[in-house]
């Protein structure tokens, strides 16, 4: 069985330790046995941030997934993957872990928390779920995307599982007693020696507490990992723990998005095994690289913690090769080496196929419902740099929601604007039919609106703030678009169009002095003038870091997915024709001259 929270409390209240221990794998220690030097093999394989991905499969081109590199992905390939090192190292050898992002990403794991919820009476069992316990998993850590959908989605998903998800600094608010089971302990039987024991300790993004603030505010907080990590290892170790390996859905960059809205590092695995002693490995998430080895010196012990960051979607399998040896006072690592698989090496697991066809199938045919026409092509390919229709649809779906939303109120009289993200370089609305597919490509997050109140002045210094996604280019210099954006690292999705004013961003300007000509109604921006801004709920909760907006005064939110509120405007209007919804609203310059 699952050891989930109640399991974890109840062991927690009986031991009086405050600590789960997940069974052993074989024989009890032999005391008496003390062999000169024995060596032990411990392979420990790691995925991260699935994302919904069972398959090879991209829903929003309803065909086979590809890319230029020759990636593949999803859990059957992974499976067929795990299969073959279990072969080799020997199955009773090994240990397969997750580092989390697992119910958020796709239009499976939509529909499976929306369309056929499995929080639903007598509802189904997740599809993630399900091909994970059939391959075989031991523990995964929650990821911030776990939080999406809710808590009682994330605790019933939790229920279909058959291993814990861990989550030592995902406590409860009020009590700070950990909400989700923090480890997990496993004994490897070693012929002729005691057994080894392996712990592993999960951590989580401490940014859930913005990112799903709607959800987790007053039920559960998210302390730093550095800070829980010192607080656990400890007591692992003091458990007898002969390894250590920490699940963090935390990059390594020890870098933040969210600025100093919360106290933590959000990619703080690098830091952990630089400040915490005791551990031997990192199965590293969140961040969506690929880390092959990452080697990194404890302050403290002088020791070296291996890190690895398989590529998400199940692109890549990470492998921990463990080497201990026994030399009579207990099992010490001698050394960890870290490798990846790919998963385009392999073929699918028909046992996975198997199981989740028909739960495929279903999804593919609700994702080509036709929901309109379009009467021309529309694309996001050159909408980093470019004012581009597809992109206001969304932000006018979205003033058009927010406009219904606080009619009769006190904020109706107040302009409304609205907030969007290039979020895909590929999205592309054919003309003709349109899908919830061609819709879902558009709007690939499950983000809900918000409704904030703002001036003009804080409008300007977001805008500003927005622009820095812009590498300063000369007025005479040649511009390649392919080095054009993404300064300093910035990702698309932090990088926003603002709806309802118009202004340039003059890129051979320093960031910060770059918002040129901003007016609204044809007259210069009103520094006090308050305004709505339609945003979505990451950007409100200080997603991106972009000033003023979250402390900004909420006047209206809802649960609705923006993905289902354009569905929901191409349905009713029947015909997608940009006379509908373009505008143009912002350009590049350069010392005033247009970049295009």
């Amino acid at each position: 069985m699952p050891l989930n929270r109640r399991k974890f409390l109840e062991k927690s209240a009986a031991t009086g330790a405050g600590l789960a221990v997940a069974g052993a794998a074989a024989a009890p220690a032999q005391a008496s046995v003390r062999p000169a030097r024995r060596r032990y093999s411990l392979t420990v394989m790691g995925t991260t941030d699935l994302h919904g991905h069972v398959f090879n499969w991209d829903y929003f081109k309803d065909a086979e997934y590809s890319d230029t590199a020759g990636n593949a992905m999803g859990l059957a390939r992974i499976s067929t993957l795990v299969e073959q090192v279990r072969k080799a190292k020997g199955r009773r050898n090994t240990l397969l872990l997750d580092a989390g992002d697992t119910i958020q990403g796709t239009p499976l794991t939509y529909y499976y928390a929306k369309v056929e919820p499995i929080t639903a009476k007598g509802g189904p069992v997740h599809p993630m779920a399900q091909a994970m316990n059939a391959i075989g998993y031991d523990a995964a850590a929650l990821g911030n995307h776990e939080f999406n959908y809710g808590i009682e989605t994330l605790r019933r998903f939790e229920e279909q599982l058959d291993f814990p998800l861990l989550g030592a600094n995902a406590v409860d608010a009020k009590t700070l007693r950990p909400a989700f089971p923090p480890y997990l302990i496993k004994k490897f039987h070693v012929p002729g020696a005691p057994p080894v024991k392996v712990a592993v300790l999960g951590l989580t993004n401490p940014g859930i507490a913005i990112w799903d603030k709607a959800y987790v505010q007053g039920r559960l907080a998210f302390p730093g990992l550095e800070e829980q990590a010192a607080t656990w290892v400890p007591k692992l170790k003091a458990m007898g723990a002969d390894v250590v390996v920490v699940s963090a859905h935390s990059g390594s960059s020890g870098t933040s998005s969210y600025g100093d809205q919360v106290p933590y590092v959000e990619n703080a695995a690098a830091n952990v095994a630089r400040q915490v002693p005791g551990i031997d490995a990192i199965l590293v998430g969140h961040a969506h690289v690929e880390i092959p080895e990452l080697r990194v010196v404890n302050e403290a012990t002088g020791r070296t913690v291996v890190l690895s960051e398989p590529l998400c979607y199940a692109e890549r399998l990470s492998l921990f090769d463990i080497e201990l040896v026994f030399t009579g006072g207990g099992w010490e690592v001698e050394s960890v080496a870290a490798s990846l698989l790919n998963s385009g090496a392999v073929a699918d697991d028909p046992r996975i196929t198997r199981l989740l066809t028909d739960e495929h199938a279903k999804v593919v045919a609700y994702v080509n419902q036709v929901v309109g026409t379009a009467t021309e092509t529309l694309t996001t390919v050159e909408a980093r740099y470019r004012d581009a229709p597809i992109i206001d649809l969304i932000t006018k779906v979205q003033e058009d929601v927010v406009k219904a939303a606080l009619t009769g109120t006190e904020y109706a009289s107040l302009p409304v604007l609205a907030q969007a993200s290039p979020f895909s370089r590929t999205s592309e609305i054919p003309a003709g039919d349109v899908t919830v597919r061609d819709l879902s490509s558009l709007y690939v997050y499950d983000n809900t609106l918000v409704a904030k109140v703002m001036t003009g002045a804080q409008l300007r210094a977001y805008l500003e703030y927005s622009a820095e996604y812009f590498v300063r280019t000369a007025a005479d210099a040649t511009v390649d678009v392919e080095k054009l954006t993404n300064a300093n690292g910035r990702p698309d999705y932090n990088y926003d169009y603002v709806s309802g004013l118009r202004y340039e961003i003059d890129i051979a300007q320093p960031a910060g002095s770059r918002i040129r000509n901003l007016t609204h109604e044809g007259a210069a921006l009103d520094d006090t003038r308050q305004f709505v801004l339609a945003v979505n709920n990451y950007r409100a909760n200080g997603g991106g870091a972009f000033p003023y907006v979250a402390s900004a005064k909420e006047v209206w939110s809802e649960s609705t997915e923006i993905r289902t509120r354009i569905a929901e405007w191409v349905t009713a209007k029947g015909v997608l024709d940009p006379k509908d919804f373009a505008s143009a609203d912002w350009r590049l310059t350069r010392d005033g001259t247009p970049v295009f």
